[in-house]
């Protein structure tokens, strides 16, 4: 890790991004989560809650993280880029936690989404940022499991895709830091099949109300 790095930025004050903020403060890195109204109630609590962390504009986090993570919905992500700025993001690692979750209920426990098989959100986010190293991961447990999960079944996986080798290679040393194994899927393509991973992830949490699990792949 470099001193670039070193420094998050987590764009997206929600629950995702409050855990996803705190995990990295407690891994030693220099942590500002980023919200649009940095006077929000959650926001302040979590500062409060964590002495090292800072809080900022979307702006103000994309210029300071040297890895910036998108946390917010699926439905807004890219209207926050456009606010925190798309220079912030060049050259820089982008880990994509978002899905493409529409604003409609789940049907039989099913999620919709406002994209198809054919392009993914994780793409779509690649594209408004052409100068950034975009890296789909984080997208298919729930907030709970994000970091250090401890599971009957041992680690689970966590499936990552993106352009760049050196990023993706980043991102997995973060990831087995917080627990995780880790299959890499290749390039951006591989966000439509990953994506729909919340989907599957979502079902049993719905019909079931369990939600302590996590996706795993068995090989020979």
């Amino acid at each position: 890790m470099n001193d670039k790095e070193s420094k998050i930025g987590v764009i997206g004050s929600g629950i995702v991004g409050r855990v996803l903020a705190s995990a990295f403060i407690k891994e030693g890195y220099d942590v500002m989560l980023g919200t649009r109204d940095v006077t929000k109630a959650e926001a302040v609590t979590w500062q409060q809650q964590n002495e090292k962390g800072k809080l900022g504009t979307f702006s103000e986090t994309a210029a300071f993280g040297g890895i910036i993570i998108l946390a917010t919905k699926g439905t807004v992500v890219k209207s926050a880029i456009e606010i925190a700025g798309i220079n912030n993001f060049s050259d820089k690692i982008i880990i994509d936690t978002t899905n493409p979750i529409a604003d409609k209920p789940p049907v039989n426990g099913v999620l919709q989404y406002f994209t198809s098989l054919d392009n993914s959100l994780m793409e779509q986010v690649q594209t408004a940022l052409p100068q950034a190293k975009v890296v789909k991961a984080f997208n298919s447990v729930g907030n709970a499991l994000m970091y250090k999960p401890q599971l009957p079944g041992g680690k689970p996986t966590m499936f990552i895709c993106g352009n760049d080798d050196g990023a993706k290679e980043t991102v997995k040393e973060i990831l087995e830091t917080f627990g995780w194994e880790v299959e890499d899927l290749g390039k951006a393509e591989a966000a439509r099949a990953i994506e729909p991973l919340c989907i599957l992830w979502c079902i049993p949490g719905f019909i079931n109300n369990t939600w302590m699990h996590a996706l795993k792949l068995l090989k020979a």
